[in-house]
């Protein structure tokens, strides 16, 4: 069996775990279950005087909130299944973090790698025309995003050829997110999925109970983090993790092998150095580990695996010796997988939950986009004036006390200011990314039958669109 149908199969498999639990019809189950439709298109493109034919896909997965969202990848190994079981996924995160969008996502069969930047463009731009003239990039109905191997540079190829087909369109730019800021974007969209594993990693760690489950002590502080795949999601999660929190991050592993160092590594350094040299093979100052399958199983305390599906099987769980993973790709642990780690007691943060934050902030970006304004603009300054004649009055008590405490010019700077952008999309996502947990949390302390967070998940995300149906008369 491939590797594709695997994950297509495993994402079923979950979700009929926790289906058994949901008291909803058969009729309603599959609904729920299967994917709607899925869009494919073939189309050429004249590149280096000959035609070139490329294939790509848009899935629809669930429809019982629109617009329906999803990323668009571009790597060699993107089919139909893929993009199916991906749709499904995102459809049950977005109900769990309370987004108000149904699953999508989309795919093209190519390998960025063989092409120029300008012949990239006109892929991109010719496969964007195949979804924009059927509605399947649409602000109202169907809101793409980057995935792996695209970013701010596809989306903004692509919202400019959805502007130059739909010019009469008001809400162009909310056609598709992860744009660059100056098109539109909104800060903090690149940080999203990482800052959201950092989130979710502190509100496990908030509970004493949930700790202890998974076999550790204590806080983030000190904690040594495995992180499977550099890529943006990868590199910003280890990034805030072991800058913010303390965690130390004691092994990385990529492509063409892993480097570990008990002391910590710097990931800052070790990210340049990938970019120069196209791996991590020859990264000073560390234990090289030549292949990347065997440094998966090495000791740490959290297991962070950031790159693609089916990393984690049935050939390798049982050796897999992190007490604690958060999956921060897609599908990262089979089902077979699944079933192996929770009988050896580890505890997997699932996907549908832990890489959350990237349509959670694509959300805001969307609102944004509908809204025509930043967000802060109307209240920053008003923010700003409230806390300085709050502040002055803080001054004056002081010296009606003869000056008996004093405070600091850090804590002026940064009481006085008000909050812009980024610090209520960060706001916006640490408050989402607690609330899911949460509710995940209250299921699985509660509910017959479910002894884990995955479970939990899927159980609040099945509910959540079942009740969806329910009140529109499904």
């Amino acid at each position: 069996m491939s590797q594709t149908k695997s994950f297509s199969k495993s994402v079923d498999l979950m979700f009929d775990r926790a289906a058994d639990l949901v008291d909803i019809s058969p009729g309603l189950r599959e609904k729920i279950r299967v994917c709607n439709a899925t869009y494919t298109t073939r189309f050429g493109v004249r590149l280096r005087g000959e035609i070139h034919t490329f294939i790509g896909y848009r899935a629809v997965h669930s429809e019982h909130m629109e617009p329906v969202k999803g990323g668009i990848r571009y790597a060699p190994s993107v089919n139909q299944d893929e993009v199916e079981a991906l749709a499904a996924l995102m459809t049950y995160k977005c109900a769990l973090v309370d987004v108000p969008f149904g699953g999508s996502k989309g795919g093209l069969c190519i390998d960025p790698g063989d092409y120029s930047t300008e012949e990239l463009e006109q892929i991109t731009r010719r496969f964007a025309a195949e979804l924009i003239k059927r509605d399947l990039i649409h602000p109202a109905q169907n809101v793409p995003a980057p995935d792996m191997g695209t970013g701010e540079r596809e989306m903004a190829w692509i919202a400019d050829q959805y502007l130059q087909i739909q010019p009469t369109d008001i809400d162009a730019k909310a056609c598709v997110t992860g744009k660059p800021v100056s098109m539109g974007g909104i800060a903090g969209r690149t940080e999203a999925t990482g800052r959201g594993i950092q989130y979710a990693l502190r509100e496990f760690f908030r509970d004493s109970d949930d700790v202890a489950r998974a076999g550790l002590s204590g806080s983030l502080d000190g904690k040594r983090i495995l992180v499977q795949g550099l890529g943006n999601v990868g590199y910003h999660a280890a990034k805030f993790l072991s800058q913010q929190d303390g965690a130390i991050i004691t092994t990385v592993v990529e492509r063409d092998g892993a480097v570990t160092a008990e002391s910590g590594i710097d990931v800052d350094a070790l990210r340049s150095w990938i970019h120069e040299n196209g791996g991590v093979t020859g990264f000073p100052g560390v234990e090289a580990v030549a292949s990347p399958e065997t440094a998966l199983e090495l000791e740490c305390d959290i297991l962070i695996p950031a790159a693609t599906e089916g990393v984690i099987h049935a050939g390798n769980a049982a050796r897999i010796c992190a007490p604690l993973i958060i999956e921060a790709a897609n599908g990262p642990v089979t089902a077979e997988a699944d079933q192996i780690l929770r009988e050896k007691n580890c505890v997997i943060i699932p996907d549908l939950y832990a890489n959350a934050g990237g349509v959670t902030v694509s959300y805001f970006e969307w609102v944004k986009n509908l809204s025509h304004m930043r967000f802060g603009r109307m209240q920053r300054r008003e923010q700003e004036a409230r806390n300085e004649r709050i502040f002055r009055e803080l001054e004056a008590l002081s010296e009606s006390l003869g000056n008996a405490w004093a405070l600091s010019e850090s804590f002026r700077d940064e009481f006085r200011a008000g909050a812009n952008e980024i610090d209520l999309v960060r706001s916006g996502l640490d408050d989402t990314m607690r609330k899911a947990f949460q509710e995940m949390r209250a299921v699985l302390q509660q509910k017959d039958g479910v002894s884990d967070f995955r479970t939990a998940a899927y159980l609040v995300a099945i509910e959540k669109i079942a009740e969806s149906y329910r009140v529109r008369g499904h």
